[in-house]
């Protein structure tokens, strides 16, 4: 007689199961695409977290990676890192990490995979200074592998606030009117707001050459590619690429490789402070970083909010510039130099205006001094060190308020003195503007290949205005 219950003989099923499993070729879970509309894709058959990776198989044997951006009851929105020609409908989609018969525990259930099985995970470590890379971790220097003893994704937790050390130390970027006027501290986030074609590539090329930092990890995210090359090559040169991590998202490339170049850009900059050192990030641009978003919200049907970016913008911002910054104390810091493009030199811009109040700073480059010949085109008055109070002596910013109050007072007096319609004597501050006014404006010129250190900057701005003490 058979006494055996059906749970006994469910449970000898699953283990014979299980059994065949190891002695046969693994299973794979897939689903297939149902359509392909403008920039997304949207697939059956898979419940994937959102961040996920997985793989669009062609019927010509290539491929296309994508990445869940949503989704809606039973359908995946992806979007793909590159173009998706040759896609036809019912393509296989197969999700990152999920091949392989899945081995049977003990009452007989498969184990639940963890959703961070499945987020992408990218190269980071020593192995990558030197090199330039994509927004998907792969070189595009054409010198080899990638020798990366870690890896790191794309998305990461913010240290929490009370933990974080203080702005308490002053950072080295090589340019006088910044180290003498805008004193920037090691775990800052400045914003270096510009148009096109104002000089702000040559004034981070500038930084990137002579900051005194351990690593400098430049993020080139939308901007011309034509540019890339340029600026490695010209502007950053053999010794600033030897310490530093280039990460190219160039314009033609589809919007989540620009979103995840910026993102891949500060978790290797997060990787580094981590090992105790000071990191310079640069990114180029900010502005460009939303755009991505705005294209991939408005594809899957966000409504669109100001000027047509949806509020997923503005709360992706924040969440990217906050991973930047000072470690706990002892450890490494991330200084960051964001760029946020102007669109007619409109200071109001919403992605402008939301990066002035989430930035500790803000650098402003003007068209009107960089057509007059002016480098860098720093327009001093709109610009501002929100930590520079803490870093420095009270004497020291005395100095520093009057030089802007004297340079402020000329600008505003130009017109009249220009036509000789001012009086000497009329007002004692402006006729010293206008005694010191030559000398101001050369304080405030440097050339490209020109370094000048903090200690060099203090000292001449001391030495300028000396005679009035």
């Amino acid at each position: 007689m058979n006494t055996c219950s059906h749970a006994d003989q469910w449970r000898g099923f699953l283990k014979g199961c299980g059994n065949l499993a190891v002695g046969s070729q693994p299973f794979e879970v897939s689903g297939r695409l149902t359509r392909v509309t403008g920039l997304v894709m949207e697939a059956v058959g898979l419940r994937l977290a959102v961040g996920s990776g997985c793989t669009v198989l062609m019927p010509d044997g290539g491929k296309v990676e994508a990445e869940v951006v949503g989704f809606q009851d039973d359908r995946l929105y992806l979007m793909p890192t590159h173009d998706v020609f040759g896609l036809t409908p019912g393509a296989k989609v197969v999700p990152w990490g999920n091949t392989g018969a899945l081995p049977v525990l003990g009452d007989g259930a498969p184990p639940r995979r963890r959703a961070s099985d499945r987020l992408r995970r990218f190269p980071v470590g020593d192995g990558l200074l030197g090199r330039v890379l994509d927004g998907a971790g792969r070189p595009l220097d054409g010198l080899g592998s990638l020798e990366a003893e870690h890896g790191a994704p794309l998305v990461s937790q913010t240290p929490n606030p009370l933990d974080r050390a203080p702005i308490d130390q002053i950072l080295d970027v090589g340019v006088r009117a910044i180290n003498a006027l805008l004193t920037v501290g090691r775990g800052q986030r400045m914003g270096l707001f510009a148009g096109s074609g104002v000089g702000k590539s040559v004034l981070l090329g500038m930084m990137a050459r002579y900051t005194s930092a351990d690593v400098i990890v430049v993020g080139l995210i939308g901007e011309r590619g034509r540019e890339v090359k340029e600026f490695i090559e010209h502007t950053l040169g053999e010794e600033g690429l030897a310490r530093s991590v280039v990460v190219a998202a160039p314009a033609d490339t589809w919007p989540l490789m620009r979103l995840q170049g910026a993102s891949y850009a500060t978790s290797i900059a997060e990787y580094f402070r981590d090992q105790g050192r000071n990191v310079l990030l640069i990114m180029d641009s900010l502005t460009r970083y939303a755009m991505a978003q705005r294209e991939i919200a408005l594809a899957i049907g966000e409504p669109p909010a100001t000027k047509g970016y949806p509020p997923s913008v503005f709360a992706r911002l924040p969440r990217l510039v906050e991973r930047a910054g000072n470690g706990t104390r002892g450890g490494g810091s991330i200084t960051a130099f964001y760029t946020v493009l102007t669109e007619g030199d409109d200071q109001q811009d919403p992605i402008a205006d939301s990066a002035r109040a989430i930035l500790d700073g803000h650098i402003v480059l003007s068209r009107q001094l960089a057509e007059a010949g002016h480098y860098p085109a720093i327009d001093m008055e709109a610009s501002i060190s929100r930590a520079m109070t803490s870093l420095i002596p009270p004497e020291y910013f005395e100095q520093v308020r009057t030089f802007k109050q004297l340079y402020s007072r000329y600008q505003r007096a130009r017109d009249l003195i220009s036509v000789g319609a001012y009086a000497s004597g009329s007002d004692p501050v402006l006729d010293r503007a206008i005694a010191l006014y030559p000398r101001l404006e050369a304080f405030l010129q440097q050339g490209m290949f020109e370094s000048a250190t903090y200690g060099d900057s203090a000292a001449r701005l001391h030495e300028l205005l000396a005679p009035a003490a």
